[in-house]
């Protein structure tokens, strides 16, 4: 059995439309990455216990924070960072929490951050220790442009600091945006083992915004079917960014969500994976 989640700023900024067209959608789990236009790392104590009584009050859980932690180039200051993770980890247990998504640092400009590899780990291992200590957990996704974009630094990262507050967020379309088939190249060879959370968005090689699950080069279908093979439970988090997608966000809004919506339920179906 998977949890459908979703990215619900990517339907509305406010939280009331968040919410509504989740309901309409049969979805009553939110990762909080946005609301009101704030990323939920910029969020006040005070904000997010308000935020999180609202989704209460709708029988609204939340399992992840979309926190934009990592992406910083790795000459940036650390330590506020550093800092701004802690801020993280307080937030996620206002919202109940247990998860925090981050990333794993861009190159200095000009220069390849495959060069920084010791530093990167330092990094990385300090963020652990400041979930570990906060009993969250990490979920490290992979992204363009980070140090882990392609699955062998993917699998660096894991073979290197073996955590039980470090897991795998596995994205299709992420690999598909940086040239890599994502069930041939990446699931197939070694991520399966380490996924423990996914991003549910597709993309065509080329294309400049997603796609519905199932339409695009992301392989998602022959995914989900050996994932339900391998006996996955978990989450699933739509971020179907079809109208357009950023650095640090996207948007699809309320139709489309509908949209992104059926498309993983009608694939979920087909490989016989059942979903809430």
């Amino acid at each position: 059995m998977i949890t459908i989640s979703a990215f619900a700023d990517e339907i509305a900024k406010d939280l009331d439309t968040q919410i509504k067209v989740c309901k309409e959608n049969g979805i009553s789990c939110i990762d909080v990455r946005a609301i009101d236009g704030v990323n939920v790392s910029k969020f006040t104590t005070k904000s997010a216990r308000d935020y999180a009584k609202q989704l209460n009050d709708a029988s609204f859980t939340v399992p992840c924070i979309g926190s934009p932690i990592g992406k910083i180039r790795i000459d940036e200051p650390f330590e506020p960072h550093l800092d701004l993770l802690k801020h993280c980890c307080e937030i996620a247990h206002i919202f109940d929490a247990r998860y925090v998504r981050v990333f794993s640092f861009y190159g200095p400009e000009g220069g390849n951050i495959a060069d920084y590899r010791s530093k990167v780990m330092d990094q990385i291992a300090s963020m652990v220790e400041v979930a570990s200590d906060a009993e969250i957990v990490l979920l490290m996704e992979n992204e363009r442009g980070i140090y882990g974009e392609k699955p062998e630094a993917i699998k660096d990262i894991f073979q290197t600091i073996q955590s039980d507050n470090l897991k795998f967020l596995f994205d299709p379309a992420n690999f598909v945006t940086v040239g890599i088939s994502p069930y041939d190249d990446a699931w197939q060879k070694g991520l399966a083992e380490l996924t423990h959370y996914f991003h549910m968005k597709d993309w065509k090689f080329g294309g400049d915004s997603g796609v519905p699950v199932g339409e695009g080069d992301g392989q998602i279908e022959q995914i989900l079917a050996d994932a339900k093979v391998r006996g996955f439970e978990g989450y699933m988090t739509l971020e179907p960014h079809l109208s357009h997608g950023g650095q640090f966000s996207g948007f699809t809004g309320p139709e489309l969500f509908t949209k992104a919506v059926d498309a993983l339920k009608k694939l979920c179906e087909k490989v016989g994976l059942e979903y809430k």
